[in-house]
């Protein structure tokens, strides 16, 4: 996870006054929605491209699901990086716009998956995993919104559990085990501890120009919490 980097002449969001703290968390808000839309919109189009769509889905078993994985985290790498560390409003649009456009070509296997699984196409499915994700992320969300607790704590927390995450997904794709419904639970705990976080991170740490990457990165969180709560419905 990248620092948050600050300009002199802009203060952290916990140093504005409440109404300009109020615009901020709208434009972050406003901007999540967007990208969730857009992450939608993009995905509706990849699901047009059957080229497209058949080479994402050879590339879920063995090493190339690894090798998908990792061009994954290079990409998403570099737009957190662009977003946090730039002042500069494109070089964060930029950023949002990759983030959303990688998170949507890899979440082509799943959906797929999910569209199979049910007799009536999968939608319901979707529908329950989009409500159950938008449920626990507000819930979460008001957490830190109405206690303005600090969770900057956990930045080491999640960092370990995402290597040791990350190193079980490459022993289970490599030795060619199923990494189970307790790991899918684990990972919703693990997202839920990045939500807040990351909501934390946008209460505290942010500076008033920074709603576009403040969104990257709830953004993030939302679409993890998101992959796991729909690979479990989709063991159902």
């Amino acid at each position: 996870m990248e620092e948050i980097q600050q300009p002199q002449h802009n203060l952290f969001i916990s140093d504005l006054e409440s109404d300009r703290k109020v615009a901020f968390y709208k434009k972050t808000y406003t901007h999540l929605a967007l990208a969730v839309l857009l992450f939608v919109l993009v995905e509706t189009i990849f699901f047009q491209i059957p080229p497209l769509l058949e080479f994402a889905l050879s590339l879920t078993q063995g090493w190339t699901w690894l090798l998908m994985l990792g061009g994954f985290m290079l990409v998403t790498s570099y737009a957190e990086k662009m977003a946090l560390t730039s002042h500069d409003k494109n070089k964060q649009y930029l950023a949002l716009l990759l983030y959303v456009i990688a998170e949507a070509f890899i979440f082509i296997p799943l959906i797929f998956m999910a569209m199979m699984v049910a007799d009536e196409g999968g939608f319901n499915i979707l529908n329950q995993a989009a409500i159950l994700t938008l449920s626990l992320f507000s819930g979460l969300s008001a957490i830190v919104l109405l206690t303005k607790r600090d969770f900057s704590f956990m930045k080491s927390i999640l960092a370990i559990g995402f290597f040791v995450a990350l190193g079980l997904i490459i022993a289970g794709t490599l030795f060619g085990f199923n990494l189970g419904l307790w790991f899918s639970v684990g990972m919703i705990l693990l997202a839920s501890g990045s939500i807040l976080y990351q909501t934390s991170n946008m209460v505290h740490k942010y500076s008033e120009d920074q709603y576009v990457a403040a969104s990257l990165g709830l953004f993030a969180s939302l679409m993890l919490l998101f992959w796991y709560i729909l690979s479990i419905l989709n063991r159902n």
